[in-house]
């Protein structure tokens, strides 16, 4: 049953006490917070947003994640508060002229300094490591160290001078307490732009909610209702009666009552005093007429053919 051949067996190996909690290597944590997407769990490249947590992002990991439809989406949880590309802002990061990334480490054999950042303070000159507090501006999206804010005190921006409030003030990568409070603020902003939205939309006017009633349109109170054959009888005394108030006014325009416009006397050219050349064009004229022997047979005879 073992324990033979010499072996003198521990206590440890015998007796199992509890298991040691495993502690997380804070170094490791800060690489992967400052250095690594919070969805995809890649190195952040350029362009990189940030969300009004403060959580760092690739921006083309972001518009993924929002239009990956489906039920199960891989870590949707830390990302479950961003409903669209308007909730992040794209961040202006500052390079860090001593960071030389994996340009000498080619073989392998060089020691990764996981102190030295690829990002720095642009005012102070601190390295966006984990190390120290960085923050940025919600309205432009310029990254500062908190140091920096805290020692130049300024309403405005320090590289764009753009005009910022406290509220546009988000903390990166911040602790529990820092996110419950941004995590409230962005709560009531966004109750607020709802509201703002709601104001804004136009009040329809009453005549557009009821399309029914117009005011030019009698209502039934003044529309005669009548018997259909009294009705009938009134129309045809109206024709009548206009017939001849018609006919009088054509008779009074023309101003020969009884007679028609068109009944005007015919002019025979034959009695006319024009030149006999011009009457000759006519069949009227006695040059045109033929004797009986001239003339064709009945059959093929024609009035209009000579």
């Amino acid at each position: 049953m073992g324990c033979d051949g010499g072996t003198i067996p521990k206590r440890h190996e015998l007796v199992k006490g509890p298991k040691k909690v495993e502690k997380v290597d804070k170094d490791a944590e800060l690489v992967a917070q400052w250095n690594y997407c919070t969805i995809s769990q890649e190195i952040l490249r350029r362009p990189i947003v940030a969300c009004e947590l403060g959580r760092l992002y690739n921006k083309d990991a972001v518009i993924e994640f929002l239009l990956d439809k489906s039920s199960e989406k891989a870590l949707g949880k830390a990302a479950s508060h961003i409903k669209s590309i308007k909730n992040v802002t794209e961040l202006r990061l500052s390079d860090n002229p001593a960071w030389e990334g994996d340009k000498g480490n080619t073989k392998g054999d060089k020691h990764d300094d996981l102190q030295r950042a690829r990002f720095i303070c642009p005012v102070v000159g601190l390295e966006m490591n984990g190390r120290h507090r960085f923050c940025f501006l919600r309205c432009c999206g310029c990254v500062f160290s908190e140091r920096a804010l805290k020692e130049i005190k300024a309403e405005v921006c320090h590289t764009c001078g753009a005009a910022f409030q406290e509220d546009d003030v988000i903390v990166l990568n911040g602790t529990k307490e820092d996110v419950e409070t941004l995590k409230s603020r962005m709560e009531e902003r966004r109750l607020r732009t709802k509201l703002g939205k709601k104001a804004k939309k136009p009040k329809a006017p009453e005549s557009v909610s009821k399309p029914g009633v117009s005011e030019e349109s009698p209502g039934p109170s003044k529309i005669k209702t009548g018997k259909p054959e009294e009705t009938n009888l009134d129309s045809k005394e109206k024709k009548a009666s206009s017939a001849p108030k018609s006919a009088a006014a054509n008779g009074s325009s023309s101003g020969k009552v009884g007679k028609p416009l068109c009944g005007a006397t015919k002019r025979s050219i034959a009695n006319s005093e024009e030149s006999e050349a011009y009457k000759s064009l006519f069949t009227t004229h006695s040059s045109a007429k033929r004797s009986k022997e001239e003339s064709a047979h009945w059959v093929t005879h024609t009035s209009y053919c000579f």
